[in-house]
């Protein structure tokens, strides 16, 4: 079973660097610790990239020797917007052929800035960025994709479109509004707030008349490349804070980010995005930390734009609902994705993987590799179904539905070398769709304490290997599971054995080969049709 999981990573050669240096790392994982991850252990100079497929090393973009020092009247400080001097000084420095514009030292207020082609955006230290909470700072609208969908909106406090050679860098500050019209756009689904059967140039949502407004991004940059963003703290997003968007050549590395209170305050998102670094960054959100999107059902089909080629390493959480997140919008297609090296603490979820039957597309080409977490409830959340409030009937396992183009599917999964402990739920659980079952997963060396022990439901060709789970709860769940393999695992429960709880009628082939403690047909128990011939066990 396991060769299922060797097979399309990328080129031979790419394969075997991925391997060697899973094995010369393994033992790291228990070491792993907080001062090693995040800002503070940033080299200056980005390493070279190894990944479990085909890509090349990235660079930071170069802006030349031009640099201007952008002056503004201190007494417009905290109080008086200065958007026209920066967007001015954007344009020029754009046209001049690029270059560092520096912010100068102080608290300023400002709209929506939109970076230009060939402009470092320089925020030093001492210097804060603080934008407004009125919506007429931010128009005109602005083409950008709210939670999957393309629309015309207020867009993001920093927006750029179809630019090269930009960044936003330095050790300052950029603070989203604390009250405000912006933050108190309606919340909502896109899907019950937007007709998505008009043009994307129709589909205005600015406010005026009658229509609705949706809260601004904090960095949102759409068809750009070769784009950096270094060092900056972000705080107080009214929404998700690094989002770019259809990109490629993308480096996030160092930038701190606060947006506990901030309801959708996701860290760091790249969407539908190629070729991607995010290293050495810490955040503290409102949801999830550092996540992976493509779209969302019939209109990110029609994009058709996929997030791959990107690596995540050395990064930092310290609150949020998943440390390293996929989906839930897939439409467009999530592969060839390694995290690596990551230390995520007080998470609701270390790994967190979801979609939806109406979302489309899917992930494959998924590796996450050393890992130190400690969670509020799931170790890994697998969830393919959802909940019925936010999809309707689409929300419940059964009946099974018929497989149509949006019925999503995640397959070709590795995690190896996680470790931590789960205050609630369960060291790993899995929410398959019947007529799309996750599939073709390896689990290697996971070391996981928590209530509950590993909980299957819809999958197929699931692997664990040099596994342990210790649990309070002896039940160890399996519905409608096909293929599953725990091979040399520990399973240690708070007391006495293991009990394996294996249901539906499509279960078979589970199998246990030299599990600790040794387990018999006296530890089964079968429901809702499950045949006594679907559990092997050999010790």
């Amino acid at each position: 079973m396991r060769k299922a999981h060797l097979r399309v990573l990328g080129s031979i050669a790419a394969l075997v660097v991925g391997a060697l240096c899973s094995v010369a790392l393994a033992n790291e994982a228990s070491t792993l610790s907080s001062d090693q991850v995040g800002p503070g252990a940033m080299p200056p100079e980005i390493a070279p990239i190894t990944a479990p497929f085909e890509m090349g090393d990235l660079a930071k973009p170069h802006f030349g020797d031009r640099r201007v020092a952008l002056e503004l009247n201190s007494a417009k400080q905290r109080t008086t917007l200065v958007t026209r001097d920066i967007q001015v000084a954007i344009d020029q420095l754009s046209a001049a052929g690029g270059g560092t514009l520096v912010l100068p030292e102080g608290e300023w207020l400002t709209g929506r800035v939109e970076l230009k082609s060939g402009v470092n955006l320089h925020v030093p230290r001492g210097t804060t960025l603080n934008f407004s909470g009125q919506v007429e700072d931010y128009l005109p609208v602005v083409q950008t994709r709210y939670e999957g969908t393309e629309v015309m909106s207020v867009g993001a406090l920093i927006y750029a479109r179809d630019a090269h050679r930009i960044a936003v860098t330095g050790g300052g500050k950029l603070v989203g509004p604390k009250s405000g019209p912006l933050r108190e756009a309606r919340k909502g689904l896109i899907d019950d707030l937007l007709d998505t059967s008009v043009p994307v140039e129709q589909r205005v949502m600015d406010g005026r008349n009658g229509r609705h407004y949706l809260r601004p991004q904090f960095v949102c940059l759409l068809d750009c490349r070769e784009v950096l963003i270094e060092g900056v703290t972000l705080r107080n997003s009214p929404m998700w804070n690094i989002v770019p968007i259809y990109c490629e050549q993308v480096i996030v590395r160092g930038v701190t980010i606060e947006s506990q209170e901030v309801v959708n305050g996701d860290g760091v998102n790249i969407v539908s995005c190629r070729n991607v670094l995010v290293e050495y960054c810490s955040t503290n959100t409102g949801d999830d930390c550092y996540a992976l999107k493509a779209g969302r059902g019939e209109d990110g089909l029609r994009t058709s734009k996929p997030v791959e080629n990107v690596v995540l390493r050395f990064n930092h959480s310290t609150g949020g609902t998943g440390g390293i997140a996929f989906g839930s919008e897939t439409a467009g297609g999530i592969r060839d994705i390694y995290a690596h090296d990551c230390v995520f603490e007080g998470v609701r979820h270390a790994v967190y993987i979801k979609t939806r039957r109406p979302r489309g597309g899917g992930g494959e080409r998924i590796n996450i590799e050393r890992v130190r977490f400690t969670a509020t409830y799931h170790g890994v959340l697998i969830d393919m179904i959802g909940l019925p409030m936010y999809v309707g009937e689409l929300g419940n396992r059964l009946p099974r539905r018929e497989h149509t183009r949006l019925t999503p599917f995640y397959r070709d999964l590795t995690i190896r070398d996680l470790e931590g402990t789960c205050a609630t739920g369960n060291a790993l659980k899995i929410k398959g769709i019947p007529e799309s079952p996750a599939s073709d997963l390896l689990f290697e060396r996971l070391s996981i304490t928590g209530p509950g022990l590993p909980n299957l439901a819809d999958v197929a060709d699931c692997e664990f290997v040099d596994c342990t789970f210790r649990a309070e709860q002896p039940a160890l769940k399996f519905l409608d599971a096909v293929r599953v393999m725990y091979e040399n695992c520990r399973l240690v429960v708070a007391d006495g054995l293991p009990e394996i709880e294996v249901s539906g009628p499509q279960s078979k082939d589970i199998a246990f080969s030299n599990v600790t403690p040794p387990l018999s047909g006296d530890n089964v128990r079968l429901h809702d049709g499950a045949e006594p011939s679907s559990v092997q066990i050999q010790q």
